[in-house]
């Protein structure tokens, strides 16, 4: 059975790091891309940023460039989500996601299929 699990997120202070994973289980991530995307109270999910399934390649939010960064352990089957500098604003429930796809990775998340349960993530101070 196919699964995503998050973990890494908790209360961090504005200007602070964070790296979250996401673990997959009954299926390898190699042959899939990976997306994580966040939704706060009120607001619709949003993209935040994506790796390709063959050559890494990435895609992110404008919001995230130069702060979010995304990585893939093949041994451990996990995805990670590394979040510096962080903003108020980046408070959300952070969700990893995967789809079957060989090129490329979108940040819309009716692109992705499996979902992960989320995690909380909240920046204050």
């Amino acid at each position: 059975q196919l699964q995503l699990v998050e973990s890494g997120g908790g209360l961090v202070q504005p200007g602070g790091s964070l790296r979250l994973s996401c673990a997959a289980s009954g299926f390898t991530l190699d042959y899939w891309a990976i997306g994580w995307f966040r939704q706060a109270p009120g607001k619709e999910r949003e993209g935040v940023i994506c790796i390709s399934s063959r050559n890494g390649d990435t895609t992110s939010a404008d919001s995230v460039k130069g702060r979010f960064t995304i990585s893939r352990d093949s041994a451990k089957n996990t995805v990670y989500l590394q979040m510096n500098t962080l903003k108020p604003e980046d408070t959300a429930v952070y969700y990893c996601a995967a789809v079957r796809r060989f090129r490329g990775c979108s940040i819309s998340p009716s692109a992705y299929d499996s979902w992960g349960q989320g995690t909380q993530v909240t920046v204050s101070s």
